[in-house]
């Protein structure tokens, strides 16, 4: 069965459709001091696939996944398999300073620890992360979809395709293949100590008059797309959109990534808003399915 993590309830619906199963979606109480709270009925031997996306709060999303995992586990559960489609603390990967704690190796062993026997995510911010994972852990792309969906929907015409810094070049590389459209990667640096971005302006190639697809695997604060864009603005660029798969959008990111000239946010539903405009549900059920996992198609 599936079990809807309160951070994913609707796209936790659509898996359990796809894979023609039974849901659980349990009942959730926030105390006034943050504390969480979850009931639901004894999951009675099943292989429970657990749903639960790890976006900001990402310590309470986790801690609630936990509470669950804990209660599968003293129900005998079969085998746990859990769907994190933003997986948190991924972009801590290594000790970047002295003295720093990777952490997202410390979510990977409290997974263990707990039980889980697979874990399934969505374009992890990167890769080495996965490394930390003893158990069974299935990576997916969301690019795929987020092509076809451009291809449905715009009229892709004078347009091509921006990588807005080298960590990206390989997604957004795939991303330009699908749609048979020109790619470019701009040059950004990052300050580890501030935080603060900066974007070279030679960009390479002329896009005037020119429309623009930028990929990336994640928004949070937004400051990379509005410094790319401020320097696309400066070569007269006609039409930007943006395509990510985790709109994480903190505080006013939205908006300022609209007033800086971005005509639409398109992004998967791993972390519900405003701009999630394409389902992760078909991937994520067939992935199960291609795993030959009996005790879902029986």
């Amino acid at each position: 069965m599936v079990i809807a993590g309160p951070s994913s309830v609707h796209l936790a619906r659509n898996i359990s459709s796809d894979l023609n199963v039974n849901i659980i979606e349990p009942d959730l109480k926030i105390f006034s001091d943050g504390e969480s709270k979850l009931r639901f009925p004894s999951v009675n031997n099943k292989h429970c696939i657990i749903v639960q996306s790890l976006y900001p709060p990402p310590d309470r999303h986790i801690i609630q996944l936990l509470m669950i995992i804990h209660k599968c586990k003293k129900d005998n559960a079969s085998k746990l398999t859990v769907i994190i489609p933003y997986m948190a603390y991924a972009r801590q990967d290594k000790a970047f300073l002295e003295g720093e704690i990777i952490s997202i190796e410390v979510l990977a062993e409290l997974l263990e620890n707990f039980g889980v026997n697979e874990v399934i995510t969505v374009d992890i911010h990167n890769k080495v992360s996965l490394s930390y994972f003893s158990v069974n852990v299935k990576h997916v792309t969301a690019i795929p979809i987020l092509a076809e969906y451009i291809k449905n929907n715009i009229i892709l015409d004078k347009f091509f395709i921006i990588s807005p810094d080298t960590g990206g070049i390989a997604r957004a590389t795939k991303f330009a293949q699908l749609l048979n459209l020109p790619l470019l990667c701009l040059k950004k640096k990052r300050d580890r100590d501030t935080g603060c971005v900066s974007i070279d302006e030679n960009i390479g190639m002329k896009v005037e008059g020119m429309n623009a697809i930028l990929v990336d695997d994640m928004i949070s604060t937004g400051e990379s797309i509005v410094k790319a864009c401020e320097v696309l603005k400066k070569q007269k660029i006609g039409k930007i959109i943006v395509v990510c798969t985790h709109a994480i959008l903190l505080g006013t990111a939205f908006e300022k990534i609209i007033n800086s000239g971005v005509k639409e946010i398109i992004s998967t539903n791993s972390v519900p808003s405003i701009c999630s405009k394409v389902d992760l549900s078909i991937i994520l059920s067939n992935i199960l399915l291609d795993a030959n996992l009996s005790d879902i198609k029986d």
